[in-house]
Order: structure tokens, then C-alpha cells, then sequence
């Protein structure tokens, strides 16, 4: 690794570099200066959450990963390009993504870490980091799975259900040890190597997402949890679907604190990047974002409280997320209450970066940088969301929720062990966050309202 204390010669202010984190499944409520749990340590978090702005009501556009993150880098809703639940066709090679919004303001950029769109996510497919503006990238993904210890052939080969190669730059390449601190590490040598041209940086851990007991035996050791076995290490014939049920929340033996480790670890690194910044002289000019792909899930351990449910489900617990923002010393331990959503982040970043108007013309979201300091500045007071066989509408301080498919759903809610809800539900989130009592019978005519919403949106988005 480069020498952290080289400092970097002054880039130009209207340049500034940017770095999005993107973790995956943190809940809500997972943040020790919460005070909610007192094993949940995330000291590096905290401080960013100290050294720039808070996003209370930010929200994602799909309360699981592949869409969501197609949503993130498109900045748009992803059913534009028939993106709803799994499965869906990933990335639109006709939609501008945010590297290409980069690239076209003089950056340079890089991907490192877990890789999910859909189905063209492959080495050949537009959604490849390499395809669709990334000059280097090093990923992994596989179902969304990315093993925490193991990449050789042998344990890709071993490990089916849980472990992927890396490819780097589209090619494989065998390289063990522990994931998070493997894409820290990569992302920490190109921002050393990077420091006399802007550039863009995305660093996707795949932390705290299952299966969250595959931790180095140190580790394991210093949070005093036993080892658990991969499927693949057990003999007699027992069934992955079996294996994979007693090995998540509720089931899983000591579940709840192998998410918490892997969260101290995740945040550990995030905090050595940072103090790279600094080191480095770069801290000023760089802004970093942090933020998670949906909400916490219970199957791994996350909690989101006050929220209610979990990934998988459109309860604010699935699709209201973390986010936070840190730019030098331009924000300072604020908190920010306006709805948000991720399909801002391209628009807001791509502004900051003096990027060509055009590269994020096709946006759904907003430049939200004006409104951090100023609410009045944030233009947006409605949000939707559709999954196929649900779909739900956020205006001010109402939402409401409605199953389609009440049978796909009940599927859902047994297998991830969830609350995926029922019917059509219409919660004030400004009296009740927790979603729960069930107004739908007092206002009809918000009802109506915020149905017509989701109605012109559908014929907006092509369904």
C-alpha cells in the first residue's frame, strides 16, 4: 500500500472526489450512538455522522438488493427498465449510469466489492462495472451471496451455494482472506494511487449480509462466538433448504451477535479510509457517502427499530435506510428530516462534480446538496415503490401500502421470516413510525389520493 502520509497536491475544488459506500442489509437501528444495543459498536460510523449530515427519512426504491441498486446507480425508479423483484433484466444499456455521468466530467473511476443488478451483471453484460463506466473494478457476487473468507476454485466449486470467484476487470482471480478487509484494501490503494485526478470510487461490501458466522477464527475469538459450519462442510445428507433455515434469524445460535462483528469490522475499515483522507490531505475535497442497499433483515440479524418489518417487505423497516454524508468541513453533526431517496445520489453527486447537465437529465431523483441546510430547498414530499406483488406511496406524512398478490407475499414472510403485511394498509408515519394502526377506513379519501399517485406513476415508468 502506498505510504498513507503522502500527501496529495491541492485538486481543483470544482473536482471534488467522491467515494460511495454501499453495505448491505445494516438496520435501521445499528449504530451505537443510538444507545439501543450495547454489543452494536460502530465508532467510525458515529463519527461520520458527527463530521457531516444524517438522513433520517432517506429511503431506497426497492426493499431488496438488485433493484435497489439499480436504482442507486441508474438514479431512477428501476422499473423504467423492468426492474421490480429478483430476476429482473438489470441494467438498461440505453440508461446513463452514474460512473458514465463521472467519466464525462473528466473523472476517473473504480468499483471494488459485491457485485448484484440482474441478470446482465455477468463479465459480458452492460451491468458489469467494467460495461457501464468503471475504468477497474474487482467484484464478486453470486445470488447476491458473496462468501466472507473463500474465493479459490476449489471453495467456489465446494462452497456452490455461498461463495463466488473474484473477477477483476471481468477476469477471474483467485485471492482469499477477509472479504471486507480485501475491498477496503483495494479501495485504499487506489485512492493512494489516485490522487492528482478526481475520481469516482464505489465500494460495495457485501457486510452485514448472510451468512454472517463466516468470520476469521481471530475474530471469532475476540468476540467469543464458536464456529459454525458452512453447509458444505456437513456430512450426512442433510438438504440446503434444512441447513439454510436453522442458520438464519430466529434460528441461527448466537445470529444476532455475527451480524454485530461483521458490523464492527465493516466499520473499521470504513474508519482507516477515512483517516486515509486525512492523511493524505484529500479529506477536504472528497465526499463520502454512506448508505445500505435495503433495510436491515431479520434473517441476518439486523434490527430496525422504531421501524416495522424488515428487507423484503415496502413497512419503512424495508426500505428506510441509513444514509449519511460527509464533505471536509462543510457539514457538521447535522441531522436531515426531508424525504430522501438514493435515486438522488447520481443527480446530487454528478451537480457536485460540475458534470454535463445531460448525463442525469433521465434522473427520477433530486439535487438534495442545496436542502441539507435549508429543508425548503428540497422539492419532493412523495415517494413510490412496486415489487410486483405490492406497491406503496409516500406523500408527506402518509403512506400507503396495498398487497396484489397476497399469496407470493405469505411465501416471502415464511421463508425470510418476516412481516410482509396484509391488504391495504395507511399509516401517518408522522404519528406513528412503527406502522402501527391501520387508518385505511378513516380516510378514504387519502386513500384515493395516493392510489391515483401510484396510478400515474405506472403509466410514467412504461408498466
Amino acid at each position: 500500500m502506498v505510504n498513507a502520509q503522502q500527501k496529495s497536491p491541492v485538486v481543483s475544488l470544482s473536482k471534488p472526489n467522491v467515494i460511495l459506500i454501499v453495505s448491505d442489509d445494516h438496520g435501521y437501528a445499528d449504530f451505537s450512538y443510538k444507545g439501543m444495543y450495547d454489543y452494536i459498536k460502530t465508532p467510525n460510523l458515529d463519527k461520520m455522522h458527527e463530521d457531516g449530515v444524517n438522513f433520517t427519512n432517506a429511503y431506497v426504491t426497492a426493499p431488496i438488493c438488485s433493484p435497489s441498486r439499480v436504482g442507486i446507480i441508474t438514479g431512477q425508479y428501476q422499473a423504467r427498465s423492468g426492474n421490480y423483484f429478483y430476476g429482473g433484466p438489470g441494467l438498461d444499456k440505453n440508461v446513463n449510469t452514474m460512473p458514465q455521468g463521472f467519466k464525462s466530467a473528466g473523472y476517473t473511476t473504480a468499483y471494488f466489492g459485491k457485485l448484484h443488478y440482474g441478470k446482465n451483471d455477468g463479465p459480458d453484460g452492460f451491468a458489469h462495472p467494467i460495461n457501464h463506466g468503471f475504468d477497474e473494478s474487482i467484484v464478486a457476487g453470486k445470488g447476491g451471496r458473496v462468501h466472507y473468507l473463500y474465493h479459490n476454485k476449489e471453495a467456489v466449486e465446494k462452497h456452490s451455494g455461498t461463495a463466488a470467484p473474484w473477477l477483476k476487470n471481468g477476469k477471474e482471480m483467485e485471492l482469499d482472506g477477509f472479504t471486507t478487509e480485501i475491498i477496503s484494501g483495494w479501495a485504499q490503494d487506489y485512492i493512494a494511487s489516485h490522487q492528482e485526478q478526481p475520481f469516482f470510487l464505489q465500494i460495495a461490501f457485501n457486510a452485514v449480509h448472510n451468512f454472517n458466522h463466516q468470520l476469521p477464527e481471530k475474530y471469532l475469538k475476540e468476540w467469543d462466538l464458536p464456529y459454525y459450519p458452512d453447509f458444505e462442510e456437513l456430512e450426512g445428507g442433510e438438504k440446503y433448504e434444512h441447513w439454510y433455515n436453522r442458520s438464519i434469524m430466529p434460528n441461527m445460535p448466537n445470529g444476532r451477535l455475527y451480524y454485530a462483528a461483521q458490523l464492527y469490522y465493516m466499520d473499521r475499515e470504513i474508519g482507516i479510509i477515512r483517516r486515509q483522507l486525512e492523511a493524505l490531505g484529500m479529506a477536504e475535497n472528497t465526499i463520502v457517502v454512506y448508505v445500505s442497499d435495503n433495510g436491515g433483515s431479520n434473517c441476518n440479524g439486523g434490527e430496525n427499530k422504531p421501524l416495522r418489518s424488515t428487507k423484503y417487505s415496502l413497512f419503512e423497516g424495508g426500505v428506510r435506510v441509513p444514509m449519511m454524508l460527509s464533505w471536509g468541513d462543510k457539514f457538521k453533526n447535522l441531522e436531515n428530516n426531508n424525504i430522501v431517496s438514493t435515486m438522488d445520489l447520481m443527480p446530487t453527486l454528478l451537480t457536485a462534480a460540475n458534470a454535463p447537465k445531460g448525463s442525469y437529465a433521465h434522473c427520477d431523483g433530486i439535487d438534495i446538496l442545496p436542502g441539507i441546510e435549508d429543508s425548503t430547498k428540497i422539492q419532493r414530499d412523495e415517494l413510490v415503490w412496486d415489487v410486483g406483488f405490492a406497491w406503496a406511496v409516500r406523500k408527506g406524512d402518509w403512506k400507503l401500502k396495498v398487497m396484489t398478490n397476497q399469496k407470493q407475499a405469505d411465501k416471502i414472510s415464511k421463508k425470510q421470516h418476516t412481516d410482509m403485511g396484509k391488504g391495504i394498509e395507511l399509516y401517518n408515519l408522522k404519528n406513528d413510525i412503527g406502522e402501527t394502526k391501520n387508518l385505511v377506513s378513516q380516510y378514504p379519501n387519502i386513500v384515493e389520493k395516493l392510489t391515483l399517485i401510484h396510478e400515474n406513476w405506472l403509466q410514467d415508468v412504461g408498466k
